[in-house]
């Protein structure tokens, strides 16, 4: 019998874990309503492709504002539909890569237990110094808010309470560290494994437009092969289990 002996890098190389042949970072947009389940869905990419997510979050207004003056982006989650389809039409994106990744919910969010009613009527008792909400003109989840609060009648009555955040991640910090004693956030934001911590009030459909989420292609990862694994990961089975765990609809 013949015995091989193996040099030793040669047998390192072969007993080490497979990566993919080509590797990659892809440069990813993010809105603020979806940083955590975007973390765990890179991680989960990671783990399948060897690829590697770099994830920049922001509200989607801010996050055109970059991608128009030449961030180096390769992809974009919106928190809205019409801000990807814009882009698509300033020929910023391509157009056969968009669709709908998630169906956002909004919360009325407070970290006192004892704040929020399981109604909302909170606000029309307006018994609070400050509501914390993200810019309408740059955030949906903000622009969810203000139509809520129109549908209720209460919106001119809350004005002087209104603390406006730069994006939905910031309206979440206000309330979380007291600075505003409730506010409009994403469910995902602060459900964790079914439970809210706090109290909350989840805003019927009905009371603002529906906040579709999608995804899209832009130019710049548009001969980048990883980037558009990314968006095709983004519509599997595992992706779509993390959307769903963190509270959102699917499509």
């Amino acid at each position: 019998m013949n015995i091989v002996h193996w040099p030793a890098l040669a047998l390192a190389a072969l007993l080490a874990p497979l990566s993919p042949a080509c590797a990659d970072e892809v440069m990813a947009a993010v809105a603020a309503n979806f940083a955590a389940p975007m973390q765990s869905i890179a991680q989960a990419f990671e783990r399948d492709t060897g690829h590697k997510v770099v994830a920049s979050v922001g509200s989607t207004g801010s996050l055109y504002a970059q991608i128009k003056n030449g961030a180096p982006f390769d992809l974009f989650l919106a928190a809205d539909e019409e801000t990807p389809t814009k882009l698509v039409a300033e020929h910023s994106a391509v157009a056969a890569t968009q669709f709908s990744y998630a169906v956002g919910k909004l919360v009325l969010w407070s970290a006192n237990p004892a704040m929020v009613d399981a109604a909302g009527e909170v606000l029309k008792a307006g018994r609070f110094e400050h509501l914390a909400i993200a810019d309408p003109r740059l955030a949906p989840y903000g622009a969810a808010a203000v139509q809520t609060m129109k549908a209720l009648g209460v919106y001119d009555a809350l004005q002087a309470k209104l603390v406006t955040a730069q994006s939905i991640a910031q309206s979440h910090q206000f309330v979380q560290s007291g600075n505003a004693q409730l506010g409009f956030v994403a469910l995902s934001q602060v459900q964790k494994d079914g439970r809210i911590d706090g109290s909350a009030w989840l805003v019927p459909p009905r009371l603002h437009q529906p906040i579709r989420q999608d995804a899209v292609l832009l130019n710049r990862g548009s001969a980048k092969a990883a980037a558009q694994a990314f968006l095709k990961f983004l519509k599997g089975d595992k992706a779509q289990a993390i959307i769903k765990a963190y509270g959102y609809d699917l499509p």
